[in-house]
């Protein structure tokens, strides 16, 4: 099964508060946003957001330019419903992160939660890297989100490639400074444990 038809089956047959990945807030990710790009008017893209509420937590922070890149249409539009009215300040592209055509220097903030940790093949992983590369403009973070280590070795079905902040950074090089790194213990809903790491860099 390809990616799309995975993803997009999973949106259309669940309810997207049960997925594993579900947070009610994601409050990890808005607090490094926030601590290392305070401009509200900074360009911000969230991939392979899914149905996640980050894009209401940025707005109800301030932010104005968000971008919401997702394959499932299924996971866009469930976040579309959910921000009503505030859906309009947002910019929805359906598409693969790999392949999408995403503006030049277009970002100053790069954001993925449990996207990456999915790309098990080098070559899916350097076209990942290419795409920050281009869209990401100098000075701006990338911020991703990946298992850890200790985390299990498959979610949602598919295997994944868990990391330490040091294996993670050597995908992405020395033109990228690691600012921060954290790990935080995500509780599903159904009460299992995934320990995730979230790694900060800077595009020099």
């Amino acid at each position: 099964m390809d990616p799309r038809t995975h993803w997009e089956t999973i949106y259309r047959i669940k309810d997207f508060h049960q997925l594993s990945w579900f947070q009610s807030a994601a409050l990890r990710s808005l607090e490094l946003i926030t601590r290392f790009s305070p401009d509200h008017s900074s360009p911000i893209i969230d991939v392979g957001a899914g149905a996640s509420v980050l894009v209401d937590d940025l707005i109800a922070a301030g932010y104005s330019d968000v971008t919401v890149l997702d394959l499932s249409e299924a996971a866009l539009a469930s976040s579309r419903q959910r921000l009503g009215s505030n859906a309009a300040r947002v910019r929805w592209l359906e598409g693969n992160v790999l392949t999408a055509s995403l503006e030049t220097e277009a970002y100053s903030v790069w954001h993925d939660r449990a996207v990456f940790h999915f790309l098990t093949g080098a070559e899916d992983r350097r076209s990942y890297v290419d795409q920050v590369r281009r869209s990401v403009r100098s000075g701006g973070h990338v911020l991703i989100a990946t298992f850890a280590e200790d985390a299990p070795a498959r979610c949602s079905g598919l295997p994944v490639v868990r990391y330490s902040a040091e294996s993670l950074h050597s995908e992405f090089g020395s033109e990228f400074r690691m600012l921060a790194s954290e790990h935080e213990e995500h509780v599903t809903p159904r009460g299992a444990a995934q320990s995730f790491l979230y790694c900060l860099c800077r595009r020099e």
